[in-house]
């Protein structure tokens, strides 16, 4: 079974909701979700916010947040994934947040470096990862570990 599916699956026998906030994925997470019938029941909203200003705008990223830590740190998909869920009036926000490539990066934030993070209104989980590949390799996996977050948390339920 492919991880939408799963995620799919998981939220409508949950019956819970997920609002998502992509960056560099652009969009792909949210493409994997609808592609599969039904998903009305559980997917509300979507956010691309690409831009660091769209990401205050939107999801209520703080300027502080994003002067300090930049848009590729834990503590931006920590607020994007609280924004998503706010905003969108889910149970769920999924962010993630990255430098997909194949420029863009430094010593310090190199290509392929993405935190995802899924927050429940009660607990955020954030993860750090170095994602290997091209650009579209780097988007896909990051996808794919954001919506596997999500289905861990499910699965605790």
């Amino acid at each position: 079974m492919r991880i939408e599916q799963r995620a799919s699956q998981l939220l409508r026998d949950s019956r819970k909701t997920v609002a998502l906030a992509e960056s560099c994925t652009g969009g792909l997470m949210g493409s994997m979700l609808t592609s599969l019938p039904g998903a009305s029941y559980y997917f509300l909203a979507s956010f691309v916010t690409y831009s660091n200003q769209s990401k205050v705008d939107v999801l209520g990223v703080h300027d502080r947040t994003l002067m300090e830590h930049g848009a590729v740190s834990a503590e931006c998909a920590r607020e994007m994934a609280v924004g998503a869920r706010r905003t969108g009036r889910a149970d769920y926000g999924v962010s993630v947040t990255g430098i997909a490539g194949p420029g863009g990066g430094s010593a310090i934030k190199p290509v392929g470096l993405v935190y995802l993070a899924v927050d429940d209104g009660i607990s955020c989980m954030v993860e750090k990862h170095l994602f290997p590949g091209d650009r579209e390799e780097v988007r896909q996996a990051a996808a794919a570990r954001a919506l596997e977050m999500l289905c861990e948390r499910l699965d605790e339920i």
